[in-house]
């Protein structure tokens, strides 16, 4: 499963700079608001040294990493969800994402402009929430008048679809997100067909100077508490310094990194609080041929981890053999860590940990 991440904010917080960044793919970043028309896509590799690693101890011939999606959507404005700023095609391509990075302006620079005409990172935020809230409230009432047409007609779900839209229009219109509203279990199916924007999981690219990487600022220190409140997260980056490391060679990166007092790209911190938010999770398979990785959701049992790969493994699954990646690396082999007694042969309700090194064994 790729991850399908949709880049979304009001016009010059730096969005279309930081996608360039993290994809290499070229959108075009400009100083005025809606350079994005159509949503730019880059397809790029999620860092994880835990590959590299496996790549060189099973002599692959191949390295496949897992991938992640960017969708850099056009900024948003207030009125979005009234058309404003073309805000009904934006909005569209936000339903088609799996979570939100949500980049927030936090810096200062009177040479780019700001649509509001200063920086305040929570009144940006709350700008773009109503809009989504607004599209939501839409989407529900919408819905209610088609579940009322079923309730003439006597329809049993449909009462209880009619009570849970009741329950969520009020809920919407005290200004909260569908994602805060707690659900019984027979409400997650309807949530889930009503596509709703506020119900995707966000989180905040806190976006700064590179002078104020890499524990952020004033404005950080807000996005942080505004974040805490409604259980996102936050990564504090830098699209400017993202996109001078996007520039260099390789080999040049980790030493430009420790300059600004980070050990890691702001991808890789970007990648891992998506996947933390996501309940994601990364296991592996290794030989001569590839080493690959694969993700999962947390608490996948094995047979459907398999599944990941091809149908026919799930469906013709025997068991998994299993190591840690902490004892492939270790031991340096799987025939050494199979003499070490750190190979287990795993059955049908293994949950799959972070990090697993698997062979699935199945028949066709």
């Amino acid at each position: 499963m790729a991850l399908r991440v949709g880049i979304v904010g009001l016009p010059n917080v730096g969005k279309s700079t930081l996608f360039n960044a993290l994809s290499e793919a070229g959108a075009e970043a400009a100083n005025y608001p809606f350079c994005t028309i159509e949503p730019n896509v880059g397809v790029v590799a999620v860092p994880d040294p835990r590959l590299d690693r496996l790549t060189e101890l099973a002599g692959s011939k191949q390295t496949l990493p897992a991938t992640i999606e960017f969708v850099d959507i056009a900024g948003l404005v207030a009125g979005a969800s009234k058309g404003e700023g073309l805000g009904n095609k934006f909005l569209a391509h936000i339903r088609e994402v799996d979570a939100i990075v949500h980049v927030v302006r936090c810096f200062d620079e009177e040479n780019v402009v700001h649509v509001e005409g200063s920086v305040d990172p929570i009144r940006d935020i709350d700008t773009i929430d109503t809009e989504l809230l607004l599209k939501d409230l839409e989407a529900v009432e919408k819905r209610k008048e088609r579940v009322s047409k079923q309730l003439k007609i006597g329809d049993k779900e449909a009462k209880a679809e009619a009570a849970f839209l009741d329950r969520m229009e009020a809920h919407l219109g005290d200004g909260k997100s569908a994602r805060s509203l707690d659900l019984s279990d027979g409400e997650t199916p309807i949530l889930r067909d009503l596509f709703l924007l506020t119900a995707k999981k966000v989180l905040y690219a806190a976006n700064v100077g590179e002078g104020d990487l890499p524990d952020g600022n004033a404005y950080v220190a807000r996005v942080r508490a505004r974040a805490e409140e409604e259980a996102s997260g936050v990564v504090v980056i830098s699209a400017e310094f993202e996109a001078q490391l996007a520039d260099l060679p390789q080999e040049d990166r980790a030493e430009f990194l420790e300059s600004a007092g980070e050990e890691e790209s702001g991808l890789a911190r970007l990648v891992r609080a998506a996947y933390d938010l996501l309940g994601l999770i990364t296991y592996f398979t290794a030989g001569p041929k590839e080493s690959r990785a694969w993700t999962i959701t947390r608490g996948t049992k094995a047979p459907q981890a398999a599944g990941v790969i091809h149908t026919d493994f799930e469906k013709g699954f025997i068991r998994a053999e299993t190591i840690k990646f902490a004892d492939y690396d270790r031991l340096g082999t799987e025939a050494a860590a199979r003499d070490a007694g750190a190979m287990r042969s795993e059955g049908k309700e293994y949950i799959v940990a972070d990090g697993d090194v698997m062979l699935f064994r199945f028949n066709v």
